[in-house]
């Protein structure tokens, strides 16, 4: 993942305030897209 795309997904994460931002800039790529996606994509089982 680029860096902007990094730094677009921790952004998102430390707004919802799941996390604090230590724990954040000590994730792996894989944690942050992990934890975006089960915060932020939408499923299509979302909208039944």
């Amino acid at each position: 993942m680029s860096q902007l795309e990094r730094n677009y997904k921790m952004e998102h994460l430390l707004e919802k305030n799941k996390f604090n931002k230590e724990v954040v800039f000590n994730m792996t790529d894989e944690q942050i897209e992990y934890f975006h996606w089960l915060y932020f994509e939408e499923s299509v089982y979302d909208l039944m």
